[in-house]
């Protein structure tokens, strides 16, 4: 498990890159801008057995200009939560094979199955299946290349695709994720991160950084380190991470464009069925465009989570947001990331290198 001083070397490390000239609220001007992926690198995943999952694919493909050849069609039986390996990579020779080669990423069109065995489905998808990004107990997992990296092609030099499911429990609710996404884009928006610490220790692992994350970004972008359980009545929530087993009072904060939200607990990604934690899709309901939430246990380790620093990094630098949450997690193998992919209210058109 990584020690606080390692996840504070690689904070320093992040925060270093970041010129302290300005104290302005916009960020942006203070970085050299980064490229971002974009509907032509992104391929879509359709279940063709799915009626949700064709809906989602056609109007996703509509908002976003996904280019026809994008669209991968595959066709299979939804039996419970879960994939088998063997089924799986199947599926995933037959994806990859008619996948274009430019495209980096993937996007699933579907709720269930999100695991495969013993791993998220999402990272089985950016990597291939692996017993290595499984654990039984606590220990550490295969870690990601892609984690805090200045890769801007990830298949090109990793040969990973990562991957977001577009998800809800309705056809609206995505619907309304898709929009918000698409409304995000470009909208520099001026809003706050959130960073709470709750009275659930074993939840806040990752809030031993919580308060030099505040302290480093709050120059440049309001950034709030609570010892609280929760937030409520908030305008301008942007970023919101926390650790509890539910999270109260989310649906009373409005949450902007783009805004990523997630809480650290055993069962979040969990997509479909009642558990006793909180299902990581109530944050998408309540107004955010991407969260993450573990498949199998996980433990409290912090690097099975997003690392808010590494993720508002590259965000506010103008990557994707499937670029910036993938990058944000050490050791994703057990972690499921869903949300809108090509989010990027960060973004600068005039500035983007090379367009």
């Amino acid at each position: 498990m990584p020690s606080k001083l390692t996840v504070l070397v690689l904070l320093s490390a992040v925060l270093n890159l970041i010129s302290p000239a300005s104290s302005a609220v916009s960020i942006n001007p203070l970085f050299k801008p980064l490229t971002g992926l974009t509907a032509d690198d992104l391929a879509v995943i359709v279940n063709d057995s799915d009626p949700l999952s064709l809906d989602i694919a056609d109007y996703y493909q509509r908002a976003r200009r996904i280019p026809d050849d994008n669209i991968i069609h595959v066709r299979f039986r939804v039996s419970g939560n879960s994939m088998s390996a063997h089924e799986f990579s199947s599926l995933r020779r037959q994806i990859e094979s008619r996948t274009p080669k430019h495209v980096q990423a993937y996007a699933l069109t579907w709720r269930k199955p999100f695991k495969v065995d013993c791993m998220s489905i999402t990272t089985a998808f950016a990597a291939g299946y692996d017993e290595a990004f499984c654990a039984k107990g606590c220990v550490e997992t295969r870690k990601s290349p892609y984690y805090a990296s200045s890769i801007s092609k990830p298949y090109t030099d990793l040969q990973w695709r990562p991957t977001m499911v577009l998800a809800g429990e309705s056809f609206e609710d995505v619907k309304q994720l898709i929009d918000r996404g698409v409304a995000a884009d470009y909208s520099l928006p001026k809003g706050s991160a959130y960073l709470l610490k709750t009275h659930d220790v074993q939840r806040s692992s990752r809030a031993a950084t919580f308060a030099e994350i505040a302290q480093k970004f709050s120059r440049f972008w309001p950034v709030y380190y609570l010892e609280q359980d929760s937030i409520a009545g908030k305008t301008d929530v942007m970023f919101y991470f926390t650790g509890l087993v539910r999270v109260p009072d989310i649906d009373k904060n409005t949450y902007l464009p783009g805004a990523v939200a997630d809480h650290l607990t055993s069962t979040g990604g969990i997509l479909t069925g009642e558990t006793d934690q909180m299902n990581s899709l109530d944050w998408l309901k309540a107004g955010a465009t991407a969260s993450y939430g573990a498949v199998v246990e996980p433990c409290n380790y912090p690097a099975k989570f997003p690392n808010p620093a590494v993720l508002m990094y590259f965000y506010f630098r103008g990557s994707s947001l499937i670029e910036a949450y993938w990058k944000s997690v050490a050791e994703p193998g057990q972690g499921i990331f869903i949300g809108e992919p090509l989010a990027r209210p960060f973004a600068y058109k005039s500035k983007e290198p090379g367009r």
